[in-house]
């Protein structure tokens, strides 16, 4: 059980994360992994259309451009475990796109192989696609923190919200929990402390970096940042670049 394996790690201060899988998402999710002990990922969760699950931006001639991984019809009350990649999707159109966009890049070179091992999958579960992509980058960013899927352990997977989080929290023994800071209004502090669990708000300070010359584009996906910083700085920058609320 994952109880016992926390209490033969010796751990006294766990600190969780929980969020949705997204598609190479942007650099303050990673630093919310980095910052943590352990990462969950919610599959028992419904796809929302609107958000950015499957989609993200990218750089393109100075602009920002959406890319996305089109999902076969279903009801919008599915869950993203059961969603699926459509048979139109061509992972190496996509990768030509990224290409075409960042081929002059400086770290192009390091991040092609990356992009690669990504976009040739062919896993059609939109929920493990996007689960194996943000672990490919992860291992990219020496990132060990352990992941964990919410079915795999999760007690109560019929609660939502903030009732939801803590009672994730006390199944993994959590003694604090980080939220990115665009949860500040779903989450109350005092709640959290009632179960003995700390609660953070990260927010990220990623500072800008040089692009192609123009005006910066702030949280484009990751991608974008791995293009133009090198592995050695990211590495360095993921843990200190962000505070804790």
């Amino acid at each position: 059980m994952i109880h016992n394996q926390l209490k033969i790690a010796g751990r006294t201060d766990v600190k969780v994360g929980i969020m949705q899988p997204y598609f190479l998402p942007y650099v303050g999710y990673f630093q919310l992994i980095s910052a943590v002990d352990i990462f969950v990922l919610y599959d028992n969760i419904k796809y929302t259309k609107k958000g950015w699950i499957n989609r993200n931006r990218m750089l393109r001639n100075n602009e920002d451009v959406i890319f996305s991984v089109p999902l076969k019809n279903a009801s919008d009350q599915t869950y993203i475990v059961d969603r699926l990649i459509s048979d139109e999707f061509d992972g190496q159109k996509l990768y030509r796109q990224f290409e075409a966009a960042y081929k002059n890049a400086p770290y192009f070179p390091a991040v092609q192989p990356l992009l690669q091992e990504i976009l040739n999958s062919k896993e059609k579960n939109l929920f493990q696609f996007l689960s194996i992509s943000v672990k490919i980058i992860c291992r990219y960013l020496e990132i060990s923190t352990r992941i964990l899927t919410s079915s795999d352990f999760e007690s109560q997977p019929q609660l939502s919200g903030q009732e939801r989080v803590l009672s994730i929290c006390r199944d993994l023994q959590a003694t604090q929990y980080i939220n990115p800071i665009g949860g500040v209004a779903l989450y109350s502090k005092d709640a959290f402390i009632q179960h003995r669990i700390a609660l953070h708000f990260l927010q990220s300070r990623y500072p800008s970096y040089t692009q192609f010359g123009a005006d910066f584009l702030p949280w484009l996906s990751i991608i974008d940042v791995l293009m133009f910083n090198s592995r050695d700085s990211l590495m360095s920058q993921l843990p200190t670049e962000f505070e804790l609320i």
